[in-house]
C-alpha cells in the first residue's frame, strides 16, 4: 500500500516504519522534523519525508501534502504530544490539544475535498479515554470517562469520525507501550537498572499495556483488512497492578524492584499529568481475538525480556 504516515516519527514510529519498509509499502512521512535516516530507501524512491506541520490546518490546502494525501491508499495519524511527561498547565494542556484536534480536523477537512479519498484512516487514541479508575473494568463497549484526558480522547475520535463514508475508519485506544527507547518503560530502565526502583505510587493502579512490536503489526493488520472498523483496544491481555509490574521488570533485570516513587513527589513533578500514572485503568480488548490478531507477546514477562534487551544498532 501507499501511505500517509503523520507523527510517526517518534517512539512507536521507530518500530512502525521500518516493519512497513520491509514489507514493502511505499510510505510519506509528514513530520516538523527535518529528514533523518532512510537513505536508501528515500533513494529508491519507497520513502518520501515532507518536513511540514501537520497541526496548521492550512497546511493541508493546497501544496505537497494535499498531493500526497491524494495519491495514498491509506493514512496513519499517531500525531499527539506525549501525556504524562509534563505538569498539566493550562499551555500544555493546550498543546495536548492542538497537537491531536489540530492535525485531526486538518487531515480530516483534507480527506474530504478528495475525488478519491483514501480508502482507511487508522487514527490513534488512548485507554484514557474510559478515565480512571481502580477496579472498573473496560472494554471497547465502555463509556467514555469524565476526565480532561476522557475528554480529550472523545474528541479526538469524534474529529477522526467526520472522514469521509468512503474511508474505513478503525481507531486504535492505545494502552501503555513497552519500548527500551522511550515511553514509561524507557524512564523506567535506568532507575531499576541502578537498583532503586519500585512501584510508583500505590503500586494499586492497574497497567494496560502492549509491547510496541505488537501494536505495530496491529497496526499494519488494521490498514490491510477490512475487516478491522471502528474502535480497538490496543492493549495485550493482561493488565496488572503497578506492583506487579514492577515486581516483573526487577527479576527481569536482577535487581530489586522495592524502592517505590512517592505519588506526591510525582504531582510535583507532573501535576494533574500524575493522575494517568498513579490512578491507571483495567483494559482488555473483547475484539481482538475474533479479527484474529495473535500477540507476539502476550505475557508480561516476556514482553519486558523483549523490551529490555539491547537494541541492536
Amino acid at each position: 500500500m501507499r501511505l500517509l504516515l503523520v507523527g510517526c516519527t517518534g517512539f512507536v514510529g521507530r518500530e512502525l516504519v521500518p516493519q512497513l519498509l520491509a514489507a514493502k509499502h511505499q510510505l510519506i512521512l509528514v513530520s516538523r522534523k527535518a529528514a533523518s535516516g532512510f537513505d536508501q530507501e528515500r533513494q529508491a524512491g519507497q520513502l518520501e519525508w515532507l518536513q511540514i506541520n501537520p497541526a496548521d490546518p492550512n497546511s493541508w490546502l493546497d501544496g505537497p501534502l494535499l498531493t500526497a494525501l491524494a495519491q495514498v491508499e491509506g493514512v496513519v495519524n499517531l500525531a499527539g504530544e506525549p501525556i504524562a511527561e509534563q505538569r498539566w498547565t493550562a499551555a500544555h494542556c493546550q498543546k495536548l490539544e492542538s497537537s491531536r484536534l489540530d492535525t485531526t480536523r486538518a487531515l480530516v477537512k483534507a480527506m474530504s475535498q478528495l475525488k478519491t479519498p483514501p480508502r482507511v484512516l487508522l487514527n490513534a487514541s488512548a485507554v484514557g479515554y474510559y478515565g480512571t479508575s481502580p477496579d472498573g473494568y473496560f472494554t471497547e463497549k465502555s463509556p467514555c470517562g469524565q476526565d480532561f484526558l476522557a475528554h480529550l480522547c472523545e474528541r479526538w475520535e469524534a474529529a477522526a469520525a467526520a472522514k469521509p463514508s468512503a474511508t474505513r475508519l478503525v481507531v486504535v485506544r492505545i494502552g501503555i507501550v513497552l519500548g527500551p527507547d522511550g515511553g514509561a518503560l524507557g524512564k523506567m530502565l535506568p532507575v531499576f537498572r541502578l537498583g532503586i526502583g519500585g512501584p510508583v505510587g500505590s503500586g494499586l493502579q492497574w497497567m494496560s499495556w502492549i509491547h510496541r512490536t505488537d501494536l505495530c503489526q496491529l497496526i499494519e493488520k488494521a490498514l490491510k483488512e477490512r475487516a478491522w472498523s471502528g474502535v480497538v483496544n490496543g492493549v495485550a491481555p493482561e493488565p496488572v497492578p503497578m506492583a506487579s509490574f514492577a515486581e516483573v521488570l526487577g527479576k527481569t533485570l536482577g535487581r530489586p524492584s522495592l524502592l517505590p516513587v512517592p505519588g506526591p513527589l510525582l504531582k510535583i513533578l507532573l501535576g494533574d499529568g500524575a493522575r494517568v500514572v498513579l490512578e491507571g485503568q483495567q483494559v482488555v480488548s473483547e475484539r481482538l481475538a475474533g479479527l484474529g490478531f495473535r500477540f507476539k507477546y502476550p505475557d508480561l514477562c516476556q514482553a519486558l525480556s523483549a523490551a529490555t534487551m539491547p537494541t541492536p544498532h
